[in-house]
Formats: C-alpha cells, structure tokens, sequence
C-alpha cells in the first residue's frame, strides 16, 4: 500500500502544535512540558469546561501567530508565544461579558502574541525576560477600553473604588490548608483547593525543585502577608501567594545565574518582596478597577534580574 506522506504531514504539523500549545500553557509558571501543560488544562477544565477551551484556542492562536509569522522555530516550540495569550483569554473571559466577550478574548489572545513578538525584540539586548508583561498591559487596556466603547463590556465584579474612603478590613477566617492551595490556582483566576492541589502536581511533574520553590513561595506569602496584617480573605484565598510562587521559580531556578544557595535565598527573598508590592499596586489600580494580575511578579523578578546584572554577588 503507497504510504500517504501528505497524511503523514499533515499528522505531524498537528501534533507539533497541539504539543507547542501545551507548552504554551506550561510556560504560565515558567515551564516547558507538554504533561504539566496537558495536567493544568485537566485542572482548568476541571473547574469550567469553558476556561479549559478558552486556554487551549488561546495557546493555538499565540502558537499559530508565532508559526505563521515568521518566528524562530525553537522559541514557537517551546511555547513562548502561547502563553500570554493564554492568560490574557483567560482574564478576558473572566472580566468581560456580552455579546461580544468571545470575538474579542480571541483578539485580545492574538493581540497578546503579536506584543509578546515586539517585547521580545524590544528586550533581546537587556537579558531580561519579558514574562507576563504582554497580558498585564494587553488586559488592563482592554479592560479600560470597556469605558469608551459599548461594545465591550465589562463584569460587575471589576469596580472602580474610592481610596479616600477605604477602610482595611482583616477580618475573616483563617485557612492555612486553603490558602496553601488557592494561591497557585489563582496563577490561571482558579479559587478551588482541589484545582490548586491538581497544579502542584503539575509543577512537581517537571521536576522536584519546581514543586519546592512554588511550595516555599507560596508559603511565604503566606506568612509575610499575615504578619503584616493583610486581609484573611485575600490571604487565604491566594491572591498574596500566585505572584510569589511565579517570582520564587523565576529568580530561584528559572532565570539564575549564580550559584544554587546564592539563587535560593534570592528567590525567597523576591517571594516575600512581591507581598507588599502585591498590596501597593492593588491599591493603586482601585480607582480604576482593575486586578493586579502579574505585575508584582513582573516588577520584583524585573528588580531581581536586572540588580544581578550590576551586582552579581547579590
């Protein structure tokens, strides 16, 4: 029997996209593994069919963008066009609503590919990762625009509020086990313990020091943000530990460039830094109503990284 070889093409062209947009998932939390890829999509669909779709339709568009752009080979293969777009469908899907949510969390997904390609080559010189930086400014104009334009509208759950008449409340259980959970969930917007529970064995999947350092990241954020008196509600519910266990692997294992034990105290070091920077930039972006996302892991692994550049010994 002649062999199909047009068939057999097209088979492989298939399974390397579906494998870079798995990677593309993975990369979220700084990894390149097709299985960690494939165990946070289970996690997310787990918790709602319609995330887990939006995720994987958002790493094909970023991968594809990469693809058929022209794009280095290895960088589309890795998944490092995917996932800021996944996040960034994701975010789109979770803050907008209407009639009009999908077409634009689809453009919103190739838009985030198209800006993580001039990132790239905007920083190719410094050494410095680009890391979430497209989704953050991708999602936050997006979201802005909501005001100007009725066809994007936004969810009642964004509102803007006024500092003058904010009030700190810390009152609210405390759930150490919850709270250990939750703040790796809230990386993909998850608020389930069992979802965060699937991710950590995602992150240990690809190696035991992954799984560590997204432990103690979380762990001290934990700590820190309760020590300083930070509400219970959004100690326990993650939203201090997702940017601490993003910037843990980063700085710790990641990105190094020194040695081990030099590597793992800087990263606790930049977990715990990304508590109060977590609550300056909250606090900043309440008149405007929008969520912090990323960027405290975006500032504190930007300082780290870029001070290891002057001071190598740091």
């Amino acid at each position: 029997m002649q062999k199909n070889n047009n068939a057999t093409l097209t088979e492989g062209t298939f399974l390397s996209l579906i494998s870079a947009s798995l990677k593309g998932i993975s990369q979220v939390i700084l990894i390149e593994n097709v299985i960690t890829g494939l165990i946070i999509l289970l996690s997310l669909t787990l918790y709602s069919y319609y995330l887990g779709l939006i995720a994987l339709i958002s790493a094909m568009i970023g991968t594809l963008i990469g693809k058929f752009g022209g794009a280095d080979e290895d960088s589309v293969n890795q998944g490092l066009f995917g996932y800021n777009s996944v996040l960034t469908g994701l975010a789109l899907t979770l803050f907008l609503t209407g009639a009009n949510q999908w077409i634009i969390v689809l453009i919103g997904a190739a838009v985030a590919a198209i800006l993580t390609a001039a990132m790239m080559h905007f920083m190719k010189n410094t050494g410095i990762p680009i890391l979430t930086f497209p989704f953050i400014i991708v999602t936050w104009f997006t979201l802005l625009v909501s005001y100007r334009f009725e066809a994007i509208q936004l969810s009642t759950a964004l509102v803007p509020q006024d500092l003058a008449h904010w009030e700190l409340n810390i009152a609210g259980k405390v759930n150490w086990l919850e709270g250990t959970f939750t703040g790796i969930g809230q990386v993909f917007f998850l608020d389930n313990p069992y979802c965060g529970a699937l991710l950590f064995i995602a992150v240990f999947w690809a190696g035991w020091k992954f799984g560590l350092f997204a432990i103690l990241g979380n762990a001290v954020a934990l700590l820190t943000s309760y020590w300083l008196g930070g509400e219970h509600s959004l100690i326990f519910m993650g939203l201090y530990g997702y940017n601490a266990i993003l910037t843990s692997l980063a700085v710790a294992i990641v990105f190094k460039h020194d040695g081990k034990h030099v590597a793992s105290i800087s990263g606790i070091c930049a977990a715990c830094l990304t508590v109060p920077i977590t609550a300056s930039v909250t606090t900043w972006l309440l008149p405007y109503g929008l969520p912090a996302l990323t960027m405290p892991f975006v500032l504190t692994t930007w300082m780290f990284l870029g001070a290891k550049k002057v001071l190598p010994k740091l």
